[in-house]
Parts: structure tokens; C-alpha cells; sequence
């Protein structure tokens, strides 16, 4: 193998071993002994698990902060927006099992790097903005704008972490359901929403004052 060659293949074994067993459950003997070397090669092409495991990250926040971004850039109207999103994180869960099992795993090097955490608030961001003009148009507070764009992106990203392991029902179906929560939930905003309890204690001491 070629210097380059070597190193990919470090990559592709370590990303397995880091999709089955975590940072912490993964040692850079076993990625040795997978990949056929010896300890020494690991560490002259990565330095170390850290810096493997760095690279591994970079590549797989890269490649899903792509696809996600890219469904958004793409324009149109907010609910064909909202269902590109869906489904680019889904087909990247179906053809990235094991990088999105790693995104979501919890490593101190990966604060360092980037974090599942930390894409999705790169991502609310962008659709902070196109929220903040759909609310200015419909006459709604375009200050709320970042929490509802956090709102949107957490309920795709969790639903994602779900069909990791369930996978079904089929990611078109729940493309569909996303969209038809997200969707219909932000059609019939109001202006100034209030909990229904709140509203049953204020008009009870009303009626007793």
C-alpha cells in the first residue's frame, strides 16, 4: 500500500471500531490488529486515537453539514424546505450508519472537533433566518425566530437518532410525519401563545376578585 492508501484504511477501520464501541471502548491496539499493522503505523499517520478519531469526526460532520445545508440553500417553499431537510439527514443515517453513530456518541476529543450538538445549532441558524422572514411576512415576531428554528432542527435530529434503530417505518413515511407536525404546527402559530393552564388560573381569579 501507498502512504495515502495506508492511511484511508486506518480511517475506514477506525470509523467501524469507533460506530461499535465508542472513543472510550476503542483502542489503537485494535485498530492495529484489524487493519494488520503494528501499533507504530497507527501513530506515525494519526499520532495517537485522538488525532484518528479527529479526522473521523471532521469527515463526518463535513459530509452531513453538506447535505443538510445544501437542502436548504436549495430554496422554495418553507414546507418543501422543511421536507429536504428531513430527508437529507435520513439518507444520511441510511448510507452513514456508522459515521452518524459515531456523531451522536458522546467523546471529550470530540469537543475539540465538532459536535452532533454543534451541527445542529450550525444548522438552526440557517433556518433561523429563512423562519425569520416567513414570520415577518405573516405578521409574527421575527425575534422568535432562533428558538422555533431550534425547535425544528432538534425534533429532525432526535427523530433521526430514533430511526438509527427502529428503520421503519420507511424515511419517506417519516419525512411525512416530520413535515406534518412541523409544518402544520408552524401554519397555525399565534401571536402571542400562552399555556392553557395559565390562562385557566388567570380568568379563575378573575371571576373570584
Amino acid at each position: 500500500m501507498t502512504g495515502s492508501q495506508r492511511r484511508e484504511q486506518l480511517l475506514d477501520v477506525s470509523r467501524t471500531l469507533f460506530a461499535e464501541k465508542g472513543f472510550e471502548g476503542t483502542s489503537v491496539e485494535e485498530i492495529a490488529s484489524r487493519a494488520q499493522v503494528s501499533k507504530p503505523v497507527v501513530y506515525e499517520h494519526f499520532g495517537g486515537k485522538e488525532g484518528v478519531y479527529a479526522v473521523v469526526v471532521d469527515r463526518e460532520i463535513r459530509a452531513l453539514t453538506g447535505a443538510l445545508i445544501g437542502a436548504l440553500e436549495q430554496g422554495g417553499h418553507p414546507q418543501v424546505l422543511v421536507e429536504r431537510t428531513a430527508l437529507a439527514l435520513l439518507t444520511y443515517i441510511e448510507t452513514s450508519t456508522d459515521g452518524f453513530r459515531i456523531l451522536v456518541r458522546d467523546s471529550p476529543v470530540a469537543q475539540a472537533t465538532g459536535t452532533f450538538s454543534s451541527l445542529i445549532g450550525d444548522v438552526a441558524a440557517q433556518v433561523e433566518h429563512l423562519l425569520g422572514a416567513q414570520f415577518t411576512k405573516r405578521g409574527l415576531d421575527p425575534r422568535t425566530a432562533p428558538i422555533y428554528a431550534q425547535m425544528l432542527v432538534g425534533m429532525v435530529a432526535l427523530t433521526g437518532q430514533h430511526w438509527l434503530d427502529t428503520r421503519s417505518p420507511k424515511k419517506e413515511e417519516v419525512a411525512a410525519h416530520l413535515v406534518n407536525l412541523a409544518w402544520y404546527g408552524l401554519s397555525g402559530l399565534q401571536r402571542r401563545p400562552a399555556l392553557r393552564g395559565e390562562a385557566r388560573d388567570e380568568a379563575r381569579d378573575e371571576e373570584t376578585a
